[in-house]
C-alpha cells in the first residue's frame, strides 16, 4: 500500500471584526503537492514562507483545492501557475474546463471530494487519509469552537447541519476555515 497523505497547516486563519483570513493547509500525496483555500493572508510571504518550510516552491504546487468560492478562501489562487484549480464542479487547467464525477471524486489517491453544501450549496469538504486519520478540510465551521452552531452567511443552516453530521462521521479531525484544527472524536486509525 502506497503511504498516505501529509497535511501542514501553512497558515492558521482568523476572524475578528476588521480581519479575516482563511486556514490555508499543504498536504502532500505521493509526487503530488495540494494547497487548499489559499485564500486572505495579511501578507503572501505568509503562504510562500509556509510553503518553503515543507520544501514547495509555488511552482510545484499541482493543484489548488478550493471549499468554496468566496474571497477568503480563493483570492491567492493565481500564486501558483502549474496548479489545476480543483472545486465542486470540475478541474480547471489552462484554458480548459474538465468536468468530475463531484461527490467522492479523488484529484489524488489520498484526496477526496464530500459535497457539504450549507455555508453555500457548492461548498465541499476535502478528506485525506493521514496516517493520524482522516482529516477534512471545510468551511462547515469557521471556527474550531464550532461556535455560532447557525452560521450567519449560510445559504441553508438545514443543510449545513447535514453537512456538520456528516463530516463528523467521516473525519477525525476537522480543519476548519478561519481557525485551528480540532478533534472529532472519531479514531478511524484502526479502520
Amino acid at each position: 500500500m502506497a503511504d498516505r497523505a501529509t497535511l501542514h497547516i501553512i497558515h492558521e486563519g482568523s476572524i475578528d471584526d476588521d480581519h479575516v483570513t482563511s486556514t490555508v493547509s499543504l498536504i502532500l500525496d505521493g509526487d503530488a503537492r495540494l494547497i487548499v483555500d489559499p485564500g486572505m493572508v495579511a501578507d503572501r510571504r505568509e503562504i510562500v514562507d509556509g510553503l518553503a518550510r515543507h520544501g514547495v516552491e509555488l511552482d510545484q504546487v499541482t493543484h489548488v483545492l478550493f471549499t468554496h468560492h468566496h474571497p477568503d478562501h480563493t483570492l491567492n489562487a493565481a500564486l501558483f501557475p502549474n496548479a489545476d484549480v480543483v472545486d465542486a464542479w470540475a478541474t480547471y487547467r489552462g484554458d480548459l474546463w474538465l468536468d468530475h464525477s463531484g461527490d467522492d471524486f479523488h484529484p489524488t489517491p489520498h484526496v477526496r471530494l464530500l459535497a457539504t453544501p450549507g455555508h453555500s450549496a457548492q461548498d465541499i469538504t476535502w478528506l485525506v487519509d493521514t496516517d493520524g486519520g482522516v482529516m477534512a478540510c471545510t468551511h462547515a465551521w469557521g471556527l474550531a469552537d464550532s461556535k455560532p452552531e447557525d452560521d450567519g452567511y449560510a445559504t441553508d443552516q438545514r443543510a449545513l447541519a447535514q453537512s456538520r453530521e456528516q463530516i463528523l462521521r467521516t473525519a477525525d479531525i476537522v480543519v476548519p476555515g478561519h481557525d485551528a484544527p480540532f478533534p472529532t472524536g472519531r479514531d478511524s486509525r484502526g479502520a
